[in-house]
């Protein structure tokens, strides 16, 4: 039967500095990580929430901020308190995800524009609405794989060479080269066939 108290070593650690709660979690204790997440995750949320102004969206980042506390020994108490480390890491990962987004609507904004501006060149039968256009080309970025969509857009976007994409990325070359090659033959595939 459980106990309505929390485990001597859950009680030892809520009343522990930040630091030896760390030491534990560095040695596999995940009553450490209980409760790191029960002292910070509302101020990791919030932040979350007031840049992304969505609940699903700060949810995933707070999640990823503790996974990275968790995973990866990049605190350095040196530095800074972790209260800090961790509301840095949550601003972080939160621009990070907006630049993505923004990344994603203004690469299909863009296409929207040229679909506009050859549809004012075309017969006015020989072409489908823009509205129509639109659709299709959203449906067409649904058949790339998420790792062939960031290469396409990093580079349509920011205008940089597959090589400071790869560095970027940390990928080879020859990866970066052959995902934006087959992400535009899918492209060009996908939106052939609809014609």
């Amino acid at each position: 039967m459980a106990s309505e108290f929390p485990s001597p070593d859950i009680a030892t650690l809520k009343r522990s500095s930040d630091e030896d709660v760390l030491v534990a979690l560095r040695e596999g204790r995940m009553s450490a990580l209980d409760v790191l997440y029960d002292r910070y995750a509302k101020q990791v949320y919030s932040l979350a929430y007031r840049i992304l102004a969505s609940t699903e969206e700060a949810e995933d980042i707070t999640q990823e901020v503790f996974l990275t506390l968790w995973q990866k020994d990049t605190y350095q108490s040196s530095r800074g308190s972790l209260k800090t480390f961790l509301i840095t890491l949550t601003r972080s990962r939160s621009i990070d995800r907006l630049r993505h987004q923004g990344t994603r609507h203004r690469f299909l904004q863009r296409w929207q524009r040229l679909s506009a501006s050859e549809q004012e060149t075309a017969p006015p039968l020989d072409d489908v609405s823009v509205n129509e256009q639109s659709h299709l080309l959203q449906e067409a970025l649904t058949v790339l794989s998420d790792s062939e969509r960031e290469i396409l857009e990093i580079a349509y976007y920011e205008g940089i060479s597959q090589t400071e994409i790869a560095k970027r990325l940390n990928l080879p070359l020859g990866t970066v080269k052959s995902r934006s090659r087959q992400g535009l033959n899918k492209l060009r595939q996908h939106l052939q066939n609809l014609r």
